[in-house]
């Protein structure tokens, strides 16, 4: 069971050349957010500079017998960070990230299990991302979430993520 203002062990970064473990990764973020077994993940996937992820309704109930706001809401904020610390991890990068700001609209009723995606809100972030990384050790980017149900979109969502220096050795 986790403590509180105790970090949790950093999950290794995967062998140069090979691509993540999402399962693994999975199971991990289980463990280190212990909110996350809770928001019924079935599936992840990462396609280019997009990460989705299937979801089960059943989890995330409201009083009416559709998807809970606040819920919903924890879920874009969630996928938002996991886009940059999985992107962090593909460029051989192990620093925390944080949410800097985050804001939702909701569209349309979440009536069945759905489909959550993320992407950078434009297509040069992660290129600025990775200079600002290169230059100051840190950097910002701003990613887009957005959820499905069948191919109704039902929620936009938004996020600025930032990615924390790499903390100094002790010298």
């Amino acid at each position: 069971m986790r403590q509180t203002g105790i970090p949790h062990p950093p999950l290794p970064l995967p062998p140069n050349g090979q691509s993540e473990n999402l399962e693994a990764f999975h199971r991990w973020l289980c463990e280190a957010i212990p909110l996350v077994p809770s928001l019924g993940i079935k599936r992840m996937r990462w396609q280019g500079e997009v990460l989705n992820w299937d979801l089960a309704l059943s989890a995330n109930l409201n009083d009416k017998g559709t998807g809970f706001g606040g819920g919903l809401a924890a879920q874009t904020t969630l996928i938002g960070w996991c886009w940059v610390t999985l992107w962090l991890r593909a460029q051989g990068r192990q620093q925390d990230v944080v949410v800097a700001d985050a804001g939702q609209r909701f569209i349309a009723p979440v009536h069945d299990d759905y489909r959550l995606v993320c992407r950078p809100r434009d297509a040069a972030a992660g290129q600025r991302l990775d200079t600002a990384l290169a230059e100051k050790g840190r950097g910002r980017i701003a990613l887009l979430q957005e959820i499905y149900c069948d191919d109704g979109l039902c929620m936009q969502a938004q996020g600025d993520y930032v990615v924390l220096p790499p903390p100094r050795a002790n010298a």
